[in-house]
């Protein structure tokens, strides 16, 4: 039999709290959803702008005229936060949304002992470090690696992650020169690979002066990573070499920006507005 969930009341209006999905359902209207990815984090807890007419957080083109502040879901719902991670609700009671939603052993690698996340590219190991903006090869010392403000216009928001060219013998992004190229690069691989923020979001907290921990909860923390290598007939390179292969004028020729479709990100990428 299903647990009737708890209810949080805003504004007059009763919520569903639904701790399997990190969501606020409104009781009489399942439809309407406040997702935890759209809250921002406070001492213990969470807030909000609010819409009483929609009665949900105001899209780009409306105002809210609430702020709203909630528990963490511990307090709103232990029971279930318990089922959700196995835990008895007396272990519940000396725990916060963090221990039980972050890799606690991560956490204390990266913060603690000082432990770099890695990233393996086309079988090297990189040490991620995003709050000196940079991928540094292991074992490498005759490059610098790959400095992420270098790829920014390789960054794909839609699909938050960089789709580069690459050298697997010296270990270094490499640019194409577009207007000329006729084929596939011979010495040079796709790779994709998410943003700085999820590879490493303790350091690029400390880089843009945040709490080491603002986030977590919401992207995750993981100290291993592994870059997909992508078939140059999937990056959108042939539209670009079938281009130049007819003569056209270099003005003629697109933008590097239309193929793939990327854009550079924003300086404060990833965090929730």
């Amino acid at each position: 039999m299903e647990r009737e969930l708890p209810t949080w009341n805003i504004a007059g209006t009763d919520f569903l709290v639904d701790v399997r999905k990190f969501e606020l359902r409104e009781k009489s209207n399942e439809k309407n959803i406040i997702f935890f990815k759209d809250m921002f984090e406070d001492d213990r807890g969470y807030f909000f702008a609010y819409n009483s007419r929609i009665k949900n957080i105001p899209k780009f083109f409306e105002h809210g005229n609430l702020q709203v502040k909630i528990p963490e879901f511990v307090n709103l719902d232990p029971v279930g936060m318990a089922q959700k991670y196995g835990l008895t609700l007396e272990d519940i009671r000396t725990k916060t949304d963090l221990d039980l939603m972050v890799d606690q052993d991560a956490l204390h690698r990266r913060i603690v002992m000082g432990q770099l996340p890695t990233i393996t590219i086309a079988g090297h190991i990189f040490y991620v470090n995003a709050r000196v903006d940079h991928l540094h090869p292991k074992d490498d010392f005759k490059t610098m690696g790959i400095c992420f403000s270098d790829i920014g216009h390789y960054f794909n928001e839609e699909k938050d992650v960089y789709t580069i060219p690459y050298n697997p013998k010296t270990h270094e992004f490499q640019e194409i020169a577009y207007d000329k190229i006729k084929e596939y690069p011979k010495d040079l691989i796709a790779v994709k690979f998410p943003h700085e923020r999820v590879l490493d979001p303790v350091g690029w907290n400390r880089r843009y002066g945040f709490d080491e921990t603002e986030d977590l909860k919401k992207i995750g923390l993981k100290l291993r990573f592994r870059a997909q290598t992508i078939p140059w007939h999937k990056t959108g390179i042939d539209e670009i070499i079938k281009e130049n292969l007819k003569g056209l004028k270099p003005g003629e020729i697109k933008s590097r920006q239309q193929y793939p479709k990327l854009s550079k990100p924003e300086q404060n990428k990833g965090r929730k507005l």
